[in-house]
């Protein structure tokens, strides 16, 4: 069994030390532990540290891309090296490293395919009351999305098994957390959630540079998704609303009239009409999306199948390089493409068309 820690960075130099360190090396039901640290273009010296401290693996991207494609590059990568468990946690040091054995615990069991780390934001002192109350908000719409109980869904600290990895798909270029868990939902994937700790704070965050920024950014991200997933219900709501504001107004035309006085009152015949065909439309988009919807489930399992044909050809992971040099003796720290759980015979068969 094989657990590979990714670590997504962009100009960690500083704090990818005390990150790495803190790492377990070895984990209870596990024979190798390694880790993968995916650079998203960095211009300081973070490729050298990662080096320097004995990182098996690296992913290099050309120029910053953003954190959900470097997640997405790493989760590809860490398949294609014969991850059987691949373990997600941030460059800050944010998240508790030791704990990495207890987000691992329900998928040996048996229990999950994915597992969320629960950071207990109530809990975080350097957490603003605003934020705390953003991100239970937050949860709670995805919650009711993806049809799961994750009560932290922001949290980047999270392990996956090898079929939920296979069938992650990322297409927010702004974060993966609320995606991912959607998707599990949707996809019926085992998901769960463990009480995980936190460190102090080591930095500002890079993703958020202001608190309006924050609430910006993932109130356009929740709706994105959620319409994504749920195009029904919410364009459909938004058709009864207005359906409803245009009654209400042709109502009170109708008043009017009967009292004589419609002529007074014109405007709320043309406003009632105006509400009643933004009503169509938004019906009309309800549909649209829901086809829409059915194509993208189409396109997510395309792309599941053309990605275990290229776990089963052995196709190497893109932009890879090895880490650290291998002591004499050593296995290579290559991608892995010989036998069945790596692409060898038997696991072509498997997967042929």
């Amino acid at each position: 069994m094989k657990l590979i820690i990714q670590i997504p960075c962009f100009n960690e130099a500083d704090q990818l030390p005390q990150t790495l360190a803190d790492l377990p090396r070895e984990v209870e039901g596990f024979d190798v532990v390694e880790r993968l640290v995916i650079d998203d273009g960095s211009t300081d010296d973070t490729v050298a540290v990662a080096r320097a401290h004995g990182v098996e693996h690296l992913v290099r991207l050309t120029n910053n891309k953003g954190l959900a494609t470097g997640f997405q590059a790493g989760i590809d990568t860490a398949l294609k090296l014969g991850a059987d468990v691949i373990v997600n946690t941030d460059a800050d040091n944010q998240y508790y490293g030791p704990d990495v054995a207890r987000l691992v615990r329900p998928i040996l069991e048996g229990r999950a395919d994915m597992v969320v780390g629960d950071r207990e934001v109530t809990g975080i002192e350097h957490f603003s009351p605003l934020k705390k109350t953003l991100q239970r908000l937050g949860s709670w719409v995805v919650r009711q999305a993806s049809s799961t109980s994750i009560p932290d869904t922001t949290s980047g600290f999270r392990a996956y098994n090898r079929e939920a990895a296979i069938q992650m798909l990322v297409v927010s270029k702004f974060t993966y957390t609320l995606e991912t868990i959607i998707q599990a939902g949707k996809l019926l994937v085992a998901i769960d959630h463990v009480a995980i700790r936190t460190n102090a704070k080591t930095r500002e965050s890079r993703l958020f540079p202001s608190m309006g920024a924050y609430v910006r950014r993932n109130a356009v991200s929740i709706f994105r998704i959620y319409a994504q997933y749920e195009p029904l219900r919410v364009f459909w709501s938004l058709a009864l609303l207005m359906g409803l504001a245009s009654i209400g107004v042709w109502v009170r035309f109708t008043v009017a009239y009967v009292e004589g006085n419609g002529k007074g009152h014109v405007q709320s015949l043309i406003l009632g009409a105006v509400l009643f065909m933004a009503a169509v439309v938004l019906f009309a988009l309800g549909v649209i999306g829901d086809l829409l919807a059915a194509q993208r489930v189409m396109t997510q399992k395309t792309f599941e199948r053309v990605r275990r044909i290229e776990l089963a050809l052995g196709v190497a992971p893109s932009h890879y390089e090895a880490g650290q040099a291998q002591p004499p003796g050593q296995p290579s720290a290559e991608p892995e493409h010989g036998g069945p759980e790596h692409g060898g015979p038997e696991r072509q068969e498997a997967v042929r068309l």
